[in-house]
């Protein structure tokens, strides 16, 4: 068996090669497009062995997996705070660090991260290209907003960008070229919104025939769209085998540094997806309104006081509905308010 660490820059992929016993086979360096992986497999393929390959998780990890996969390569991509943990480095070079996966490897040390399915990767993808729409929208109408502050015009409708909020603008008197750029927003805005709804319809046509999707729009707060995309980033509900395993997976978790008698509590470790952890927050918005969660939600924020409790508050409820979506998807029951009736099967 032949082993290969791969670092992977924005021009260039190191690869260092080493046995099994740990003798050191060769350096290559190749572009890391689909030539130069053709390439690389090609001279690799020559020594005549099977080949298990480690690279760090980053953009580009995925390409670099799935192409060489197909040449037979045996791939697994590391979590990269996990690697810098188990092999910490004084001198850090891109060969130091393709050498040190290729010795991951050998020992069968690689702190593997789970890839998800093309399918999987497709629905992400969905979900997150709709919330990039809507960043930008956000953007636009506070650059808007910023804009009537600018030229001392006060807001007297709820909705600026509603049937009222549209006239006040139209004969809002701003000088140029301040009118040609809040002209223009509305346009972008109007466009984006249409992008939008047509995004949402598409999610909720697709949800329909997911698993998950019809099991968590049942809980409290979570809409098709928030369901979508707590679906696409959990991915298979299998790989956790327990609701604090999927709650640490969320990143809503604080850091925890214990020595000794000591136990110290930092902020939160944000180490799972970005997006699960915003969808779940916005499902514990909606969800601390309703009768479900309304007094949980409120007496840790009376206990906490009115400085930070809101907040870890909102936390809170985001960890009790990712203990909840677990139950739900692991029995493939809906949200039950008083919690599971039966008892989960081995």
């Amino acid at each position: 068996m032949m082993h290969a660490g791969l670092d992977l820059s924005r021009k260039r992929l190191d690869v260092e090669l080493m046995d099994d016993q740990g003798t050191r086979l060769g350096h290559l360096g190749v572009m890391p497009d689909r030539d130069g992986l053709r390439s690389l497999a090609r001279q690799v393929g020559r020594i005549g062995q099977p080949v298990r390959a480690a690279i760090e998780s980053m953009n580009g990890a995925r390409f670099i997996h799935d192409q060489l996969e197909l040449a037979g390569w045996e791939v697994a991509i590391a979590d990269a705070v996990k690697v810098k943990g188990l092999a910490p480095l004084a001198c850090k070079t891109d060969r130091i660090d393709a050498w040190v996966l290729a010795e991951l490897s050998r020992r069968d040390l690689v702190p593997e991260i789970w890839l998800p399915e093309p399918a999987i990767r497709a629905e992400r993808e969905r979900a997150r290209w709709r919330l990039h729409l809507v960043h930008h929208r956000t953007a636009l109408k506070n650059r808007i907003h910023q804009t009537l502050i600018s030229f001392g015009h006060a807001c007297p409708v709820a909705d600026l960008f509603g049937t009222q909020g549209r006239a006040l603008l139209d004969h809002l008197e701003l000088p140029e070229p301040w009118r040609g750029t809040v002209t223009a927003s509305l346009r972008l805005i109007d466009d984006l919104d249409r992008q939008i709804d047509q995004c949402a319809q598409d999610l909720r046509d697709l949800g329909a025939d997911h698993p998950y999707v019809p099991l968590l729009v049942t809980a409290p707060g979570i809409s098709w769209v928030l369901a979508y995309t707590i679906a696409s980033e959990i991915g298979d509900i299998a790989r956790f085998a327990s609701p604090t395993k999927l709650v640490a997976y969320t990143g809503l978790c604080p850091i925890v540094r214990q020595s000794g008698g000591r136990d110290q509590r930092g902020p939160l470790a944000k180490n799972g997806p970005k997006y699960l952890r915003w969808a779940l927050i916005e499902t514990a918005l909606v969800a601390a309104r309703l009768p479900h969660y309304h007094d949980r939600y409120q007496r840790l924020k009376r206990r906490l006081g009115p400085q930070r409790g809101g907040k870890v508050a909102l936390v809170d409820l985001a960890r009790h509905q990712a203990e909840a979506i677990w139950y739900m998807l692991r029995r493939n029951q809906p949200f039950a308010p008083g919690g599971a009736k039966c008892v989960l099967a081995a």
